[in-house]
């Protein structure tokens, strides 16, 4: 995209206003940006984040509202048995030091990628050759929902039914680890 003032470099500023609802967009070229007296915010570059303004800590501790719970956890301040990252030191970083670290600190992550994703679980599409797992998971997941429903509403019939299908899948996902197992 062409900066629209000049026509001849390539944008790297974007601006939006949003005014009234009604969306507007601005795309300058650095120089013309200047020329302007548009400034940057700080801690950005045109190519990103620069090391001035801007750390990972900052963004994810603006997440993180203080609840009881959140409290008593930093108060607690745990660390990975693994490898000692303390969640503070998460914080700060934005990165988790081993694998561990993902069991440690469930507590604390789930509010943070609930209020960002929405869901504290992948909802989204799963590669077929690899998925397959996941998939037959979530069917039962599903279907677990769909035999409560019919328990509840005392359709028995139905509720036989859809136990029977959660029986095969559970069988085929048993299966599939067997295999997956002997090679």
């Amino acid at each position: 995209m062409l900066c629209e003032e000049c026509q001849m470099r390539p944008a790297t500023i974007h601006i939006t206003k949003i005014v009234n609802n009604e969306k507007f967009q601005v795309h300058l070229c650095e120089v013309c940006a200047k020329q302007k007296h548009i400034s940057l915010p700080t801690g950005f570059s045109v190519l990103g984040f620069d090391d001035a303004g801007f750390s990972v800590g900052k963004l994810l501790s603006s997440f993180f509202e203080p609840t009881e719970q959140s409290l008593t956890n930093a108060m607690d301040n745990a660390k990975c048995s693994r490898c000692g990252l303390s969640f503070d030191n998460f914080i700060q970083t934005g990165r988790f030091g081993c694998s561990q670290c993902y069991n440690t600190f469930k507590d604390q992550m789930n509010p943070l990628l609930r209020r960002i994703h929405g869901k504290t679980y992948h909802v989204g599409k799963v590669p077929r050759r690899t998925g397959g797992q996941l998939r037959i998971q979530h069917e039962i997941n599903r279907l677990k929902g769909e035999l409560q429903e019919a328990v509840n509403a005392e359709e028995y019939e139905r509720a036989a039914v859809i136990r029977d299908k959660i029986k095969q899948l559970e069988q085929s996902k048993n299966a599939e680890n067997k295999d997956k197992d002997t090679e």
